[in-house]
């Protein structure tokens, strides 16, 4: 079964309304992510993919990754309750629940401004150049399995 194509504007307005329902109040099903941090995980997603400002791993540990992690993230599986964090989207702060739920949402105008075909040029720092359908798959997946952990 295919995945939502998060490049349409009726998926990524589904996405936005589920976003806009979460509260700073929301408590999630499971995990230890509250909402502020899980918007705020939600974000070094975007920000790996749309602005390359995070390290990439050495050749090794991308040898791995590429590997043994990738299919995993990008296939059509949803992602298993309480699935292992990389270090680097790991939120241990607080933060500020509004901001971090406002970038979510531009996140995703961005990600409308842009295309499969555009993102299928650029290099996930991680798993190297993805197929548009496979951004897709990696951007919705993630979205939807944290929403689903807030029962939305």
């Amino acid at each position: 079964m295919a995945l939502p194509n998060i490049f349409t504007d009726a998926v990524r307005d589904s996405l936005s309304e589920r976003i806009n329902s979460l509260t700073e109040y929301s408590k999630p099903q499971w995990g230890k992510m509250n909402a502020s941090q899980m918007l705020a995980h939600l974000n070094v997603m975007f920000e790996l993919a749309l602005e390359q400002k995070h390290k990439r791993p050495n050749a090794f540990v991308r040898f791995m990754l590429q590997s043994f992690v990738k299919n995993k993230i990008i296939n059509e599986v949803p992602y298993k309750k309480n699935s292992m964090t990389a270090p680097e989207m790991v939120i241990k702060h607080q933060p500020d629940f509004q901001k971090e739920k406002n970038k979510v949402l531009e996140n995703l105008v961005s990600i409308g401004n842009q295309s499969g075909s555009f993102l299928a040029q650029k290099e996930h720092p991680s798993f190297g150049v993805l197929s548009g359908t496979e951004w897709s798959n990696l951007f919705y997946k993630h979205i939807d399995h944290h929403l689903r952990q807030f029962g939305l």
